[in-house]
């Protein structure tokens, strides 16, 4: 039966370091394991971990960004026992993967945004790390502990990448079934310090602009100038249409308000990026819906 050895050092902890019986057996604990089951196990769990870290920050990296990342950590997973460097020197190794893979997975503007998603993949790893431990000693599934791995007869990784892949593909094709919430029409009101504008609106499932992890909202230029002056504007976003690429500006609005003639409800702290195109109707973005 092959085994699954997870390191549980910082951002590494649920890595998992299996061998090929045929090239190379390691032996921890008096236990086999092996490097295919390494390789999938630990690209699971690495997809996984990033994955919950890119919708906790709302990042807007693209799946293949996730899964070259994951592929990296996997493969580092099974190599780095062979190196044979423990200690201090050992976990320095290991926060620099875990930085490199971090910074492979997501897509930051700042650096701020690359901390505080490396925060989230290491607060994750700790606890699925310690959960780990708690449910194999609840379960009686047979483990071993010590020198910086839990060795495991259980398989975790590639469960939670099948739950997680089950919920990517629900929402996508519950996105693709709501893509009419495009022509539905709703009425909102925007509010900025001392100023408000209110114009009809609607979603539009293709709006993905996102600037800092926050979703943007686009609004027509006539409405930000009742807002805000655009030249006091610092803050710009990259945006990609199918009339070509280009930056518009954008600010923060306090609340904005969204009737859409069933509901009534309101999100606060909004990015509002203005239209560099004439258009009639605010935009919103996808995430801002009632179901969110």
């Amino acid at each position: 039966m092959p085994y699954c050895a997870v390191d549980t050092t910082f951002y590494n902890s649920t890595v998992f370091c299996i061998f090929r019986q045929s090239a190379t057996r390691y032996n921890a604990c008096t236990m086999q394991v092996y490097a295919e089951y390494a390789l999938l196990e630990n690209f699971c769990m690495d997809f996984t971990l990033l994955y919950a870290a890119k919708a906790a920050v709302k990042n807007p990296a693209k799946y293949p960004r996730i899964c070259v990342a994951s592929a990296l950590g996997a493969c580092f997973a099974v190599v780095y026992p062979l190196i044979g460097i423990g200690g201090a020197i050992g976990i320095v190794i290991k926060l620099v993967a875990g930085a490199l893979m971090c910074a492979v997975a997501g897509k930051f503007q700042t650096f701020k945004g690359y901390v505080k998603f490396s925060a989230v993949f290491a607060a994750a790893s700790f606890l699925v790390g310690g959960a780990l431990l708690a449910l194999f000693s609840l379960a009686g599934a047979e483990y071993r502990q010590g020198g910086g791995f839990i060795i495991s007869s259980v398989p975790v990784g590639i469960p939670m990448f099948a739950a997680v892949t089950a919920a990517i593909i629900i929402k996508r094709v519950r996105n693709k079934f709501s893509a009419g919430k495009s022509a539905v029409t709703a009425y909102c009101k925007i509010y900025s310090g001392n100023s408000s504008a209110t114009c009809a609106a609607f979603y539009d499932s293709g709006n993905k602009v996102y600037f800092n992890g926050s979703p943007v909202t686009i609004v027509p230029a006539y409405v930000a100038k009742q807002l805000t002056d655009e030249k006091s504007i610092k803050n710009y976003v990259d945006i990609h249409t199918v009339a070509g690429a280009g930056k518009i500006a954008v600010f923060t609005a306090e609340k904005l308000e969204i009737d859409d003639g069933k509901n009534k409800y309101e999100r606060r702290n909004v990015t509002i990026g203005i239209s560099p195109r004439h258009i009639n109707k605010i935009v919103l973005h996808p995430d801002l819906s009632e179901v969110n």
